[in-house]
C-alpha cells in the first residue's frame, strides 16, 4: 500500500486508507458538488497520487456510493425511530416509504444516490442481490412481528425488492404536480398496503377452495 502524501500521516491499514478516501471525497463533494468531484480532486485532498486512490477504488462513483452508504446507516436509525409504535405491517411499510420520499432528497449523503442515477442503489443497483438483502435487513428492524403476519424471510426479500423499485420511481420520477404526503399515503394505502393486509389470508390460497 502506497504511503506517499496522506498529510504526513500514512494510514495504518487498507481499511483506514479506504475510510480516509471516503471522508476526503465527502469533503470534496461539499465544496464542488457530486458531478464535479473527480478522482484527481480526492487525490489532491489527501496529498496522494491518483494511482494511490485507484488501489482502493476503481471509479469515483464507487467512492461516492460508499459515502452514500455510510449516510444510509444513520438514516435507517432515524426511520426505525420514526416507526416506533407502528406494529401493523402494511402501516409500517407505507409510513416507511413516505418517510423515505420525504427525507432522502434532503439528506446530503443519501441524495448522492439519486444524483448518480443508474450506477447506484436507486438505479439499476436496485435489483442487485446485495441491495435487496440490505433492504430485507432494514425491514427486519421495523417494529413489526413479521412471523405473526405470515411473512417469512423469502417474503421479506420480495417485499424489499418491490419497495426499492417503487422508491426508485417515486424519487427519480416524481409526479407532476408533486404529490403531498397525504396523497402519497393514500396512493400507497390503495395499491401497496392491501398486499400486506391480505398476507395471512393468501398464505394458503387453496384452503377455501378445498373445503367447498
Amino acid at each position: 500500500m502506497g504511503h506517499h502524501g496522506w498529510g504526513g500521516r500514512p494510514p495504518a491499514s487498507d481499511a483506514e486508507a479506504r475510510q480516509r478516501i471516503i471522508d476526503a471525497t465527502a469533503r470534496c463533494i461539499d465544496r464542488h458538488g457530486v458531478t464535479k468531484t473527480t478522482l484527481s480532486d480526492v487525490a489532491g485532498e489527501l496529498g496522494v497520487t491518483r494511482q494511490t486512490v485507484y488501489r482502493h477504488f476503481g471509479r469515483i462513483s464507487d467512492i461516492i456510493g460508499e459515502v452514500a452508504a455510510q449516510g444510509a446507516e444513520s438514516f435507517v436509525d432515524l426511520m426505525v425511530a420514526h416507526l416506533q409504535g407502528t406494529t401493523d405491517p402494511a402501516e409500517a411499510v407505507v409510513e416507511g416509504m413516505v418517510f423515505c420520499v420525504r427525507t432522502i432528497p434532503t439528506e446530503p449523503r443519501l441524495s448522492l444516490l439519486l444524483q448518480l442515477g443508474d450506477t447506484t442503489a436507486f438505479g439499476r443497483g436496485t435489483t442487485t442481490r446485495e441491495t435487496i438483502a440490505y433492504g430485507a435487513k432494514m425491514l427486519q428492524r421495523f417494529p413489526v412481528d413479521w412471523a405473526a403476519a405470515d411473512i417469512d424471510e423469502d417474503d421479506l426479500n420480495g417485499l424489499a425488492e418491490i419497495i426499492m423499485r417503487l422508491l426508485t420511481s417515486l424519487l427519480q420520477h416524481p409526479s407532476e404536480p408533486l404529490q403531498d404526503e397525504t396523497r402519497l399515503r393514500t396512493f400507497l394505502n390503495r395499491w401497496l398496503a392491501p398486499a400486506l393486509s391480505r398476507t395471512s389470508a393468501s398464505a394458503h390460497p387453496r384452503s377455501s377452495t378445498l373445503t367447498q
